[in-house]
């Protein structure tokens, strides 16, 4: 019975994913799809009746292995930034852990001040992966930046070019002065400095991956190639397939278009296309961290606290 319900769930997963109209790119295509299927109907119509328009089917083996080259060497170069984009991000909410802890456990606490400090500077970390995500979608600074910041920041933040870098000089001014303080000490500094250098250098990561884009000449090239080859596929099939031939074009149309498409949609993968990176929902589990993070005591007075030690 067991094994029934795990193969009817897999089943009913597979077939919800096959389903899933919203996620595909069948929208985004139909309309091209529509065309070869109405062009192909239109060439067997003319064959039907008798003008012979067709096409011998060796002619198109060599452009149908070209094309297949040039659309897998497409959606892997689409794949390849659209992972570098996700290890990126996999790399700022590890980073941003590391920092956050190394932060509230390192900088001693003097004074009910210092953890106000530590819990304003925690958010500005935080607050640096919101200013990246909103600077790659090319949005300005909103309120959902300034629920993680005292207000005087906020509107400095307002009149910066750059404002995950200006984030991040925030931050380093912080820990310099707690070093300056005796709150810090210089291992423990260089280790911070050193994480939020990666933040950095992975803001450096995303804006390579968004500026740099398939080159406008390639990209307009393959899209006259697979709009040329499917409107050719009906002059090489109706001889064999005469009214079947609109079917069959419209398969390969879907296919071809389909594959063009993925590799667009996930070129850039900072978006909001159904398959971009999910970055709204990353910066959502940050800030989760972040503020059960703040719950929390520093773990030395956490022992202490309880009479665990001495």
């Amino acid at each position: 019975m067991a094994k029934f319900s795990s193969y009817y769930l897999i089943q009913k997963n597979w077939l919800t994913e096959l389903l899933n109209w919203q996620v595909s790119v069948i929208p985004a295509i139909l309309p091209r799809i529509l065309i070869c299927f109405l062009f192909s109907l239109f060439v067997s119509f003319l064959y039907e009746n008798g003008i012979n328009i067709a096409l011998p089917i060796p002619s198109g083996i060599v452009p149908s292995i070209v094309l297949g080259l040039l659309l897998v060497f497409r959606t892997n170069t689409a794949y390849d930034r659209f992972w570098e984009g996700r290890k990126a991000w996999g790399n700022i909410i590890n980073t941003v852990r590391n920092l956050s802890r190394n932060i509230w456990v390192s900088i001693a606490e003097n004074s009910p001040e210092d953890r106000t400090e530590k819990i304003i500077i925690l958010r500005l970390i935080v607050a640096f992966a919101v200013a990246l995500k909103l600077r790659l979608r090319d949005e300005k600074i909103n309120e959902e930046l300034a629920k993680l910041m005292p207000h005087q920041w906020y509107e400095k933040l307002k009149l910066m070019n750059t404002p995950p870098l200006e984030i991040a000089f925030w931050i380093n001014d912080y820990l310099q002065e707690k070093h300056r303080q005796n709150k810090l000490n210089t291992y423990q500094l260089t280790s911070a400095i050193q994480l939020l250098d990666n933040l950095v250098n992975m803001m450096g990561s995303c804006e390579r991956i968004l500026k740099t884009p398939i080159p406008l000449a390639y990209a307009i090239h393959l899209k006259q190639l697979v709009l040329i080859y499917c409107l050719t596929l009906p002059f090489e099939l109706v001889d064999e397939l005469h009214w079947v031939t609109a079917l069959v074009v419209s398969i390969i149309s879907f296919t071809v278009f389909g594959i063009e498409e993925i590799g667009r949609e996930i070129e850039n993968p900072f978006g909001y296309d159904a398959n971009d990176l999910p970055l709204d929902q990353i910066c959502d589990t940050m800030k989760r961290n972040i503020e059960d993070l703040i719950t929390l005591a520093p773990c030395l007075r956490y022992w202490q606290d309880r009479n665990i030690l001495n």
